[in-house]
């Protein structure tokens, strides 16, 4: 199961911005604007955040397995991305990859609190986020070598192919384990947002939105902004963007082992006070993970040197995944969580990203449309940033606990 988990974040991961270092192709051959290219690129977050929190009510209904395979499905249809005839039918398949994305994301939480103890919780959600990384990061520098290839639109077929296996594969995976009465009658749409009204997790899905919202911006027009501003050239900018989910491979490793690491030495660090033990909690990760992505981000955009730019998107690449694990791991280790609820919490996430993973790339496209410059989207995007250092230090410590399955408040709390 842990196999099939990772290779459905390997899939999402190698389309999730495979068009990105493409844009300027699509413009060239449908004639279209900055703003609708980034349709291309935003439309999955949009669609992500319509179905996030209707999907983990239905996954909490229909089933992990089942919606797995419906996940499998719609992520190999852009396996087609040749023999569609216009923009708008390409603008669909990116659409079902948004559907697929949404269901996988928001099933996958509920699967592992099913399959795995809470000790491996951590590790597995650490894996699942790097392998997804890790296929950013391979289609993101090498969508444009292909593409000199194979061509651009050939080149989405080959990311697509671990979907198609997958879609072949799924029907004889196990089926979901049993976890009793709640899991038979689902969850309710009043305890949903009993779950969302809590403030730890208002605190945890506002730091996610905020962090993606730069991170998809940027993402997806720093390969046009190098090569129309810096004079990098197309295939190099890819390389350099590309290094962000490539540096939030090891990221997100060291973002699950450290918890894990220090845990055996608390009363060690208990001599440093308050400070040892906020450093190496899930909250000291969440805000130093949040310094890092709000310098990295402005550096990535603002410095000019090649050497500058770098190094701000390796440190941007590290406060972009870094939390991601303890982000993913703390609604599991809450008191009343339960599979149902860990999937609405999840479901928030793909919601309220989403739709600023949607909104954000348009707006800085329709701003470059409007006033030929891509600083005040970025800016604006930079600033969003901040929301994950702010839940770092405001997060309530027993819901950051490390033991918080068994002393802390619950989900609704």
């Amino acid at each position: 199961m842990a196999g099939m988990t990772l290779a459905a974040h390997l899939a999402a991961g190698l389309n999730l911005f495979a068009l990105s270092p493409l844009l300027p192709l699509a413009i060239e051959e449908y004639g279209i604007s900055h703003w609708a290219a980034g349709l291309l690129v935003s439309l999955p977050m949009l669609v992500g955040a319509a179905i996030g929190i209707p999907g983990g009510i239905l996954i909490a209904r229909v089933g992990v397995k089942r919606a797995y395979m419906w996940a499998w499905v719609c992520m190999a249809l852009l396996a087609i991305a040749p023999i569609v005839p216009n923009f708008y039918v390409l603008l669909f398949l990116r659409l079902a990859y948004g559907v697929g994305l949404a269901l996988m994301v928001v099933a996958t939480g509920p699967l592992v609190m099913q399959w795995f103890k809470p000790r491996e919780m951590l590790v597995v959600n650490s894996l699942n986020t790097a392998i997804l990384s890790g296929g950013v990061a391979a289609s993101l520098a090498g969508a444009v070598p292909l593409a000199e290839l194979l061509g651009w639109k050939m080149t989405l077929t080959v990311f697509s192919g671990i979907g198609i296996v997958g879609t072949i594969l799924w029907p004889f995976a196990p089926r979901d384990r049993d976890t009793g009465a709640e899991r038979r009658t689902g969850i309710s749409v009043r305890e949903v947002f009993s779950v969302l009204r809590g403030r730890a997790v208002a605190l945890l899905v506002a730091a996610d939105a905020g962090i993606f919202i730069q991170y998809t911006a940027l993402t997806t027009w720093l390969p046009t902004f190098y090569a129309e501003e810096r004079g990098i050239s197309a295939q190099e900018a890819g390389i350099i963007t590309s290094i962000l989910p490539f540096v939030g491979i090891f990221a997100v490793l060291a973002g699950g082992a450290i918890p894990l690491l220090f845990e055996s030495f608390r009363a060690k660090l208990a001599i440093f006070g308050g400070l040892g033990d906020f450093l190496f909690s899930y909250r000291g990760i969440l805000a130093f993970s949040g310094i890092l992505a709000i310098l990295g981000g402005l550096g990535a955009f603002l410095l000019d040197t090649q050497a500058g730019i770098y190094i701000a998107v390796v440190v941007l690449g590290i406060g972009s995944w870094f939390y991601v694990p303890a982000l993913l791991t703390i609604p599991m280790r809450l008191s009343g969580a339960t599979p149902e609820r860990v999937a609405a919490v999840w479901g928030s996430y793909m919601t309220f990203s989403g739709l600023g993973m949607f909104i954000f790339p348009i707006l800085v496209g329709w701003l470059y449309d409007n006033f030929n410059s891509y600083y005040p989207g970025f800016i604006i995007c930079a600033v969003a940033s901040w929301s994950l250092l702010i839940c770092g230090v405001f997060l309530p410590r027993d819901a950051a606990s490390e033991n918080a399955g068994v002393e802390s408040r619950n989900l609704s709390d």
